[in-house]
């Protein structure tokens, strides 16, 4: 929530021959932030929707470097991510944007808890968890545990990343049950507030399993069996479950067809309400012809359909009886030239030549039509399509029980089914690839290839942690010299500013070598 300060102009009013002990008590701070006025009701439905909005819109830079998206030939080298030489300055935003939801989640969370109001409690704990998951995996060692302790610690040092890690699990556990504890009937605010589950306590425990595998596959490789268990133990005894087909995890808010009310991933990567397309973002080549299977073909057995529902087709082109892209005679010619797939990427870090015909409006955009459904569809947090993916990894790893191979083929299908892509083509893929048995890698493999536009940043997590996919190309930028994909984002410079001391107590940051405490 927004802190809004009182009007400057107003100070001068003190001054007023009427004035009175009231509003204008020169006793009382009038630029005081006006907490004690916003009640956590008034906190959780921006709080979940700023969420949604980041998950969508904030991770294009993962996007970018994990082989979903690239730059279009429209616009000019992004020197510093294809280059992937990280300063201070590059995604800042990340650091205060996460810290300023946290912070009205915090104030949520106390404010919930001197109120005896166990729902927005809970749900401020769970949200609280999601932020610093994201800090996490980005920076590693960040403030926690006196992060908000503005009165006391106004420069807060830093927590160890594990330590953070193993107090979320302590939180979510706490969270879950204040859920299945909560006394919700006869308030009426619950269900307007809860704008992702309308007050639904066992969907939040659901949410809060699925987040716990989701923190424990993270921490996958370095995680010890004891802490382990105790986490899928608390999973177990509280008894919901995971989310599940058709229970993906999305806000909204009363999106709509206005300035700064469209759905937030429509908003960014498809047009907006005036009408402002998207022309940089664009297919990468290298996930189109994973799409198109091992022999690189279009129509072939071995297809994946899902790249005309996660990417949108050059509309200048058509089938032939065939099935091959061919101009469109009523058309016209496009770019001076004739393409040849009605599906175009182009690589990561590559110059298109102004006079290559491969520019924006001939290369497929990222929202297709799987995707970007519609300005005011709702906004995964987490999807249905994650949550099996997870759920498959955690049964191959022995952590839970399930048939691995079984929850894979149910993601696929239900990945299939998000995206409006045809059940039968779900099968064919299936049949076509999933063999008899999988290893962990070639579950994230799948996963990686159902994640796009729905989680870009968890491709970047799973290709730090497991090195999946295990062919992904660098930059082709020439100014990467023998660079390779960042471990990690560099600490914002207003730390360096402001918070010196504290941030120079983690050492010298190197994003080529510095690891998050799971990549191992």
């Amino acid at each position: 929530m927004k802190k809004y300060l009182y009007p400057l102009f107003a100070i001068a009013l003190l001054t007023a021959p009427s004035c009175k002990k009231s509003f204008f008590d020169i006793n009382e701070n009038q630029n005081s932030p006006i907490i004690d006025k916003v009640d956590p009701n008034l906190i959780l439905p921006r709080s979940l929707q700023v969420t949604g909005a980041r998950i969508a819109t904030n991770f294009d830079y993962a996007a970018m470097w994990t082989g979903y998206w690239s730059r279009s030939g429209t616009y000019g080298q992004s020197i510093e991510q294809e280059s992937y030489n990280i300063t201070t300055s590059f995604q800042s935003g990340q650091w205060s944007g996460w810290y300023d939801i946290l912070n009205d989640e915090n104030i949520m969370e106390q404010k919930a808890k001197a109120s005896g109001n166990t729902f927005y409690e809970a749900a401020a704990k769970t949200l609280k968890a999601i932020g610093f998951m994201y800090l996490v995996d980005q920076y590693n060692n960040v403030p926690y545990s006196k992060a908000f302790d503005i009165q006391g610690n106004l420069l807060p040092s830093y927590d160890k990343a594990e330590n953070i890690y193993a107090d979320l699990f302590v939180q979510l556990d706490a969270a879950a049950k204040l859920f299945k504890n909560a006394k919700t009937e006869g308030d009426l605010s619950i269900p307007k507030a809860d704008i992702m589950f309308g007050g639904d306590t066992q969907q939040w425990r659901k949410f809060i399993n699925t987040l716990r595998l989701k923190l424990l596959l993270h921490e996958s490789e370095v995680v010890s069996a004891s802490a382990r268990q105790a986490v899928i133990a608390q999973i177990n005894a509280d008894g919901a479950g995971f989310i599940g087909a058709n229970e993906t995890a999305a806000v909204n808010p009363g999106y709509a067809v206005n300035v700064d009310q469209q759905n937030p991933f429509y908003d960014t990567y498809k047009t907006s309400p005036l009408g402002v397309l998207d022309q940089y973002n664009r297919a990468n080549n290298y996930i189109l012809y994973k799409y198109y299977g091992a022999d690189g073909r279009r129509e072939t057995a071995d297809d994946d359909v899902r790249f005309k529902f996660v990417f949108s087709k050059v509309n200048a082109y058509v089938e032939d009886e065939d099935g091959n892209p061919v101009l469109d005679p009523t058309a016209g010619p496009v770019g001076g030239g004739g393409l040849p797939w009605d599906y175009r990427g182009t690589n990561f870090g590559q110059i298109v030549s102004n006079a290559d015909p491969y520019r924006a409006p001939n290369q497929s955009d990222v929202a297709g039509p799987g995707l970007a459904k519609s300005p005011t569809q709702d906004q995964p947090v987490i999807t249905s399509v994650e949550s099996l993916f997870m759920q498959a990894e955690a049964q191959q790893r022995g952590w839970i029980s399930g048939n691995a191979l079984e929850t894979t083929k149910d993601a696929i299908r239900e990945s299939y089914s998000y995206l409006g892509a045809p059940a039968d083509k779900a099968e064919q893929y299936i049949t076509s690839t999933i063999g008899t048995s999988l290893t962990v890698e070639q579950i994230v493999y799948q996963k990686y290839l159902s994640l796009i536009g729905l989680d870009n940043f968890e491709a970047y997590v799973d290709y730090r942690r497991l090195g999946v996919p295990s062919d992904l190309p660098l930059s082709q930028n020439t100014n990467r010299l023998n660079r390779v994909i960042p471990l990690r984002l560099a600490y914002p410079q207003s730390e360096y500013q402001y918070n010196s001391a504290n941030v120079a107590a983690q050492g010298a940051i190197d994003t080529q070598t510095s690891r998050i405490f799971w990549d191992k």
